[in-house]
């Protein structure tokens, strides 16, 4: 089982056991346990990552099956707090907004456990020089090509606003929807700013770069510090100078984690050894997201204010990581 192990008194209790594991995990005819991963949406980097961490998984822990879902950040920490996802890639300020029940979570999450930071991400604020945006104040009017809602970068985008006093409705036009659809309206001139939230270079960027010229907006620091009156986990962050053609010059953004999460009720064994099957395949994994070339053991061990599931905290602590 999945499930931390309890001792049953009673055919209900085991009843029960039987109906947690073929509705929540899947459990096969085989003996083989299905885990639902929520992942991300296609054409950004979650989505391969999961299908990497998935091969890992399944290749390394014994008798279990992984079934990628489509997701997103805030959507993750939802799926797994609820039960329709047993683990899940998430970002760390929406996580911690989850934990603490802040905007957009109605109430606090209470089964949503850390098992590893794996890279940083950054939000990204692409624009047509011609609509002449400078900064947060100047998207008054503009028409945006924003990420689907439950995205991440769809509520740092909310907050951005709220911290120069706008809101969606103070933009000429909104639509939300995947990179691809995005990256279209921009080349048709039919959006002029386009945010997200991934890794640099992001391909959807590049893809845009290829037809249009762009500028990076920055976002000045008295805006970062409004910004994390929303949430205190934005951090500052530097996406350099060359990233993406024509950028000249360094732009500061603001910068989060992605991590893995997991439902705190499974095994703490079985926590262990997805966390190990994750750090053993980390060159794997650096194939698909490059950022993830830098993550160590000490980095997947960050405390990023989630709590550190039982099983992932007995592994950091046998490799000395506290």
């Amino acid at each position: 089982m999945l499930m931390k192990q309890m001792t049953p008194r009673s055919l209900p209790v085991v009843i029960a056991a039987i109906l947690v594991c073929s509705t929540i995990y899947g459990c096969s005819d085989s003996g083989s346990e299905r885990v639902k991963f929520a992942t991300g949406p296609q054409g950004g980097s979650w989505y391969p990552l999961g299908g990497a961490i998935k091969n890992l998984i399944e290749n390394n822990v014994e008798g279990t099956r992984v079934q990628n879902l489509p997701g997103a950040g805030i959507a993750n920490v939802k799926a797994v707090e609820s039960g329709q996802a047993q683990i899940a890639l998430a970002n760390s300020v929406s996580t911690v907004d989850g934990i603490n029940g802040r905007p957009p979570f109605t109430e606090k999450v209470t089964n949503v456990c850390n098992v590893a930071t794996l890279y940083p991400q950054f939000f990204q604020v692409v624009t047509l020089p011609e609509a002449g945006i400078r900064d947060p104040g100047d998207l008054k009017g503009k028409a945006l090509a924003g990420q689907q809602k439950g995205n991440t970068g769809e509520a740092i985008t909310d907050h951005m606003l709220q911290a120069y006093g706008l809101g969606f409705d103070d933009l000429s036009r909104v639509s939300y929807g995947s990179y691809t659809d995005s990256v279209t309206l921009m080349k048709d001139g039919n959006a002029e700013v386009f945010t997200l939230g991934t890794t640099i270079p992001a391909g959807a960027v590049m893809d845009l770069a290829s037809a249009r010229t762009i500028k990076l907006m920055p976002i000045p620091n008295e805006g970062l510090k409004r910004m994390q009156e929303f949430n205190p986990g934005y951090r500052r962050g530097i996406i350099p100078k060359g990233t993406y053609p024509k950028q000249t010059q360094d732009v500061p953004t603001v910068e989060y984690a992605t991590h893995f999460i997991v439902r705190c009720e499974l095994e703490d064994q079985f926590v262990y050894d997805m966390l190990d099957s994750i750090h053993s395949g980390l060159a794997d994994l650096a194939a698909i997201a490059k950022a993830i070339e830098n993550t160590t053991a000490e980095t997947m061990g960050k405390d990023i204010g989630v709590p550190m599931h039982p099983g992932a905290a007995r592994w950091y602590q046998e490799k000395g990581i506290s």
